[in-house]
């Protein structure tokens, strides 16, 4: 399996204009092999096939070092769960601060688990990301993201851990401009801008990464409860 995983992996590195060192790789693939034998007795992903993991979730998380210089900074991901993007990050960027964020306990505790038994630095908080900004606001340098949320709703969950001058990287498919244009309202009362969108080709498909830069302080009142979050995004 781990054969397999890190000859996609480090076949798919140039198109992403990265390098990474051999342990770095074999670190990223550990992990990825975790994350298939935990997923027999809990659900965690449906992509267990070698090569997919390496593409669809190694690679796919990695698209975030294209969008900033990581090293020394801090970063959440909201809504983590299996630990993507945060854990290949912080993997990949060992000088990051990576903090792992997520409501379901059960997941938490196993990335608590098995981060220290291969050697990886996270911090793990098990929290709705609605509520523990209240102790984390703007604390961070960039917030992630990938496949929480449309970005409308997902921006008021994130934007408010962002210092100004950081960022909100969120990873989307090939909806990433439809969900944009969706998001304008969002973007300007949050306090961001958008910087830049970056597309890739992964398996086949558009991956994007969009930076949205933190110009203003996110007003007190958002985020509001996830509910009213989800029935009338702004």
């Amino acid at each position: 399996m781990m054969d397999a995983m890190k000859q996609t992996l480090l076949a798919g590195l140039p198109e992403l204009g990265l390098t990474l060192p051999e342990e770095t790789a074999d670190k990223l693939c550990a992990f990825g092999a975790a994350v298939v034998a935990q997923n027999a007795v809990m659900n965690l992903t449906a992509i267990t096939e070698p090569a997919a993991v390496a593409k669809l979730h190694l690679l796919d998380s990695l698209t975030v070092l294209t969008a900033a210089d990581l090293a020394g900074k801090k970063i959440i991901d909201v809504g983590c769960g299996a630990g993507f993007p945060g854990v290949p990050v912080a993997i990949a960027c060992k000088d990051a601060r990576v903090t792992l964020l997520d409501s379901l306990g059960k997941r938490m505790n196993w990335l608590e688990s098995i981060l220290p038994q291969l050697g990886i630095q996270a911090q793990c908080i098990t929290a709705r990301a609605e509520e523990a900004v209240a102790e984390h606001r703007e604390k961070f340098d960039y917030a992630t993201s990938r496949a929480v949320a449309r970005l409308n709703i997902l921006l008021e969950l994130t934007a408010p851990y962002v210092r100004i001058g950081g960022a909100v990287i969120a990873l989307k498919g090939s909806a990433a401009r439809q969900e944009l244009e969706e998001a304008k309202n969002a973007v300007k009362k949050l306090g961001l801008k958008l910087e830049e969108i970056r597309d890739f080709d992964i398996d086949g498909a558009t991956h994007s990464v969009i930076v949205l830069r933190k110009v203003a302080p996110t007003p007190p009142q958002f985020p509001r409860r996830y509910a009213k979050i989800k029935q009338s995004p702004l």
